[in-house]
């Protein structure tokens, strides 16, 4: 690589939110996309402003903790009209001084990409490309991600970017880089074949404490409360074959053990797909533990997929259940019957998983959802020997269920994207109270609080 190749600083945000942990999250989209820009003949420098690794941390996380664990934080205002929200706002990642040092220690570059995740961490994104444009006055900022993709107008109106990509940015991340830089280079990939695209740069990390893994993109469903098809609306997927040689180089080249599945339909065609994949791990005897964080579709799972996940070292399973009120869920989605849950986790037990390793997601929080529907659904899946996990409903521009949210919420969800955090309750149910949710966690753990 040329001494004068452009530098491209590539930075992950801080989050400001009401709560925040690090459950296997890792912005991969943007070290994927520091890989092709390598790939190109870029110098590549990044920033985590999310780093649970920093050296002035003092601190080494817990190795039961499986790569997960606390971010840092440091209290802040809370946004306007959330006066009445009894809990403490924070930033989330290194402490301000701590950044504004890593900033200065770098050589500038000549172009910095940031990206943003969830759109109501938007403030978090602003204030990051503040400090970004104040400690390199002049070099262009250019913003992409799921909140650009979700909220671009939003995003060129108040994050500071001077520039806001939408959609893959793997496709579009050259141009931009030529565009700012002058650099252009022969195409060293095909952005539409996942096979040819480059292993993401987990190496500019400071520490792999997991693999985040993406096995495919897209989901063939197109459920009322979810982006996935929005984000991606193409299937594409990997072969088996080259997902594992990645596991296996991050494997022998950090001794990671962990990997994070971030797949929204992993086990979508299981038998071509997620089953090769398996029994190639198995096979291997390298003693990993697999989690799925995304949630699993429950519809896919028998007992020969069971008994693959189990065998392949699947420790974390998280089935996306959502709802129990099956008579009525044609307006959220179609991808599970009481039936098939039921079947699912049986299958899971005859397999040898325990009551907590098989997790049920359950949105809570819906447009007109009753508090009592939430409750029996704890109660369904209690009863099944699977750990009910209330999942917080944030609506999302562009669903289906984004109208309905609207006339539900108790604020102006279009007014600013903080309205939508989950930690809110923006679609807060007729008898609702702080205290109602105490009673949540006690339910899940199968204490009636009442």
């Amino acid at each position: 690589m040329s001494p004068k190749a452009p530098r491209i600083l590539l930075v992950n945000p801080w989050i400001h939110d009401f709560a925040a942990y690090d459950f296997w999250a890792r912005p991969l989209g943007l070290l994927l996309l520091a890989a092709i820009l390598r790939q190109h003949g870029y110098r590549v420098t990044y920033c985590d402003c999310l780093d649970r690794f920093h050296p002035r941390t003092g601190k080494t996380p817990l190795a039961k903790r499986q790569g997960r664990g606390p971010f840092l934080k440091t209290p802040i205002a809370r946004p306007p009209g959330l006066a009445d929200v009894p809990r403490t706002f924070s930033r989330y990642g290194i402490p301000v001084p701590w950044l504004r040092e890593d900033l200065a220690a770098m050589d500038p570059p000549d172009l910095i990409l940031v990206t943003g995740l969830m759109t109501y961490w938007a403030s978090g994104v602003a204030e990051t490309i503040a400090e970004l444009k104040g400690a390199f006055p002049g070099r262009p900022v250019v913003l992409g991600g799921i909140y650009a993709t979700l909220l671009p107008d939003h995003a060129r109106r108040h994050s500071g970017a001077d520039h806001v990509v939408t959609g893959a940015g793997e496709r579009a991340v050259l141009e931009v880089a030529a565009e700012f830089t002058g650099h252009r280079t022969a195409l060293r990939f095909d952005p539409d074949d996942l096979d040819t695209h480059p292993l993401p740069a987990l190496d500019l990390q400071r520490r792999v404490p997991f693999i985040p893994l993406l096995t495919a993109r897209g989901c063939p469903y197109r459920c009322a409360y979810c982006a996935a098809a929005i984000l991606a609306p193409q299937r594409r997927r990997r072969s088996p074959q080259l997902v594992f040689e990645e596991i296996v180089h991050w494997h022998r080249r950090f001794g990671v053990r962990d990997v994070a599945f971030y797949d929204d339909a992993l086990l979508v065609d299981a038998e071509a797909h997620a089953l090769p994949l398996f029994e190639r791990i198995a096979a291997a005897g390298l003693n990993l533990r697999l989690h799925t964080p995304n949630a699993l579709h429950i519809g896919c799972i028998d007992d020969r997929v069971a008994r693959a996940m189990r065998r392949a070292g699947m420790v974390t399973i998280r089935l996306g259940l959502e709802t129990t009120d099956f008579a009525h869920r044609g307006n959220l989605d179609a991808k599970v019957s009481a039936g098939q849950f039921q079947h699912a986790v049986a299958c899971l037990q005859r397999a040898g998983f325990t009551g907590d390793q098989v997790g049920a997601y359950l949105l809570a929080g819906l447009p007109d959802q009753p508090l009592e529907a939430v409750e029996a659904a704890i109660a369904t899946v209690r009863a099944t020997g699977a750990t009910p996990i209330p999942a917080h409903y944030s609506p999302i521009a562009g669903t289906r269920l984004w109208p309905a949210a609207k006339r539900a919420a108790r604020y102006d969800l279009e007014s600013d994207p903080v309205f939508a955090n989950n930690a809110i309750w923006p679609c807060r149910p007729e008898g609702f109270s702080w205290n109602w949710l105490t009673r949540l966690k006690n339910l899940c753990a199968g204490v009636d609080s009442r």
